[in-house]
């Protein structure tokens, strides 16, 4: 009885030790786990690494890992800022689809990062979420491109696939806009480590000032 009392004290303690520290943050966000068994966890070191960069150069408080979530869960709403990434099939459930639609309706934010292959089911399934809404190409002068980092030419090319110009796409709710789609940019291949695919330094950080653009516009522009 004795031992059961010590072991749940010190799981009391060791619970109430991580909440401290969670709470010493202001924000979390986190990746999208989406089902259709394209490769939502591509990129592993991207998005802590993006983290890290806004922490230090925007002076954010954001948890250094990014947690999971999935579409229909009601965690959706905890996170201002969601990535999705990834190379083959999204499917998105009609309940999962109701759900993001509400959570960018309300405030939230989604960054699609096509890491090549992703174009045709992503436009597919976002047009369940909003089939009013078209995708449309962002014009270099959206603030987006110009918070803290400036990108008068728009995205950088991180990766070459098709010989194609990079693009930002963007859905607009009343006039705001609730999710970027980077296409032909593989900008969350650039904020992986730097011995992932041995980038040029200056190419990777180009890629995570673009990166931190977003997340900067996602929790104060955007709110």
């Amino acid at each position: 009885m004795n031992l059961k009392k010590s072991v749940l004290s010190t799981l009391i303690i060791v619970l109430g030790i991580v909440s401290a520290a969670h709470a010493q943050y202001a924000y979390k966000i986190a990746k999208l786990k989406y089902g259709g068994g394209g490769d939502w966890y591509a990129n592993k070191t991207s998005m802590p690494n993006l983290i890290k960069f806004c922490n230090q150069n925007l002076r954010m408080n954001i948890f250094p890992e990014e947690d999971i979530v999935e579409p229909g869960s009601p965690d959706l709403f905890s996170y201002p800022f969601i990535h999705l990434t990834g190379h083959g099939n999204v499917l998105f459930s009609d309940s999962e689809s109701r759900n993001l639609r509400k959570y960018l309706i309300s405030g939230g934010f989604l960054h699609l990062d096509d890491n090549y292959g992703l174009d045709k089911y992503i436009r597919r399934e976002m047009k369940k979420v909003f089939p009013e809404l078209e995708f449309v190409e962002i014009p270099f002068s959206h603030p987006v491109y110009h918070q803290k980092f400036q990108f008068p030419n728009g995205l950088p090319k991180v990766h070459e696939h098709d010989s194609k110009t990079p693009q930002g796409f963007g859905l607009f709710w009343e006039g705001r806009l609730v999710c970027f789609y980077s296409y032909e940019c593989d900008l969350g291949n650039g904020w992986e480590d730097q011995s992932v695919y041995n980038d040029p330094e200056e190419l990777r950080q180009q890629a995570l000032r673009m990166g931190a653009n977003l997340v900067q516009y996602a929790l104060t522009v955007n709110q």
